[in-house]
């Protein structure tokens, strides 16, 4: 175990240098974050092997980071900050999500049709597409201090659209699981699998923000942070694995529910502070999870990608942009919301990839076919996909004109 946190370690630090070579060049950090990722990954070099990913306090490890790269969020979903827009981001994030959905299926519809493949499989590709990555749009935000009407949107967007994420493809993996395998997916897990991380993160969240604001040295705050974050991840860790079926409570809503809850009880000025001294804990946490993110990606399969993969990226573009750009002149949102919210949505591979785990396991049995395509084209995806979309989701920001702009997380 000592040789892994080893290789890990040594990964994040091989992971930081290569995001600020790649920085150089005015890409993101993640970029590079994510690239070393696949170079390290067990596709490549092999630093970060199999072993490694699939250990189980690896993956408990990753819960709590998760968990905190969530604080980017809630702390922005304080009610005097959203309650003026919080309808209109609402909206947005229904256009953009269910148009994706929408989208998708449609397009698939039609080529399985003509290719003679399973329609079924069209609304499984719809309900993997539609969820958006929080974390790499997040971490463009706190490396290019970006504020204004398109971070202000995209933050509560990014927990919004995940609650929407999961509704669809589990109500689609539902009926199809049914119908296909013959498993029974009892529709109350899906207000579970969204209602519980949020009731775990307010239900720890609410004691730390009277018992932050409170305290009065930089040592106790830190603290008390850590201590609650653990805490909040060990109850999530409790439900996921003695609980539920399988290990699917998603860490990062606990973190935005844990800390929305202590922001909206802790003095703005107050606030700042706490963020301010916890940035490099979050600075750490981010590049693991992105480092993560980019281990399981395969970049050999850039060169089997087929028209299938193509389709998927397209469409799922198309359906985030216009969806996002319906929703924000339908709600008569900032010019520069309309134009370039779309693009800040794209990065993807992380909920993808567990949506994929999730469908294929559900057909590998009664559907096998069914389930290597579903796995090859996301997978493939995924790859190509986070690449784009990280260098697009950048522009976004900038053609917005949000670069270096004050933030809470500002260094």
């Amino acid at each position: 175990m000592l040789v892994m946190i080893f290789k890990i370690l040594i990964s994040m630090g091989l992971a930081f240098l290569m995001g600020k070579l790649v920085s150089k060049l005015k890409l993101p950090e993640i970029l590079g974050w994510l690239i070393a990722g696949m170079i390290l990954g067990p596709h490549a070099l092999g630093t970060m092997n199999n072993a490694i990913l699939e250990a189980e306090w690896y993956k408990t490890t990753m819960s709590v980071f998760e968990c905190v790269v969530g604080l980017m969020i809630g702390t922005e979903l304080v009610w005097n900050r959203i309650k003026k827009s919080g309808k209109s981001i609402i909206i947005t994030t229904l256009t953009q999500s269910i148009g994706t959905f929408l989208l998708v299926t449609i397009v698939f519809s039609i080529v399985f049709a003509v290719t003679g493949l399973p329609i079924y499989l069209a609304f499984i590709f719809g309900g993997i597409a539609l969820a958006t990555a929080p974390a790499p749009a997040l971490s463009i935000v706190k490396e290019f201090r970006t504020d204004g009407p398109v971070t202000r949107t995209l933050i509560p967007m990014a927990a919004l659209d995940d609650i929407v994420g999961v509704i669809i493809f589990f109500s689609v993996m539902a009926v199809v699981s049914t119908n296909m395998s013959g498993q029974s997916f009892h529709i109350w897990m899906i207000a579970v699998i969204v209602l519980l991380p949020l009731l775990i993160g307010a239900m720890v969240g609410i004691p730390t923000g009277f018992l932050l604001k409170k305290s009065k040295s930089k040592k106790t705050t830190i603290t008390l942070m850590i201590v609650s974050i653990l805490l909040t991840s060990y109850i999530g860790y409790l439900f996921n694995t003695m609980v539920m079926p399988k290990p699917i409570l998603n860490f990062m809503l606990m973190g935005m529910a844990f800390s929305a809850a202590f922001s909206n009880i802790v003095p703005e000025e107050k606030l700042n502070e706490i963020l301010n001294d916890f940035n490099p804990i979050l600075s750490f946490c981010m590049i693991a999870v992105i480092l993560n993110l980019g281990a399981p990606l395969d970049f050999h399969l850039i060169f089997g990608a087929g028209i299938f993969t193509l389709v998927y990226i397209v469409s799922r573009a198309l359906g985030k942009y216009f969806g996002a750009n319906f929703g924000a002149r339908m709600t008569k949102s900032p010019e520069t919301v309309q134009k370039y919210l779309g693009f800040t949505l794209l990065p993807h591979s992380g909920v993808s990839l567990i949506f994929t785990g999730i469908a294929v396991t559900a057909l590998s049995a009664s559907a096998p076919e069914s389930a290597q395509i579903i796995q090859g084209t996301i997978a493939a995806a995924a790859v190509i996909n986070e690449i784009i979309a990280v260098i697009m989701a950048k522009k976004g920001f900038e053609w917005a004109g949000e670069f270096n702009k004050l933030s809470s997380w500002e260094e």
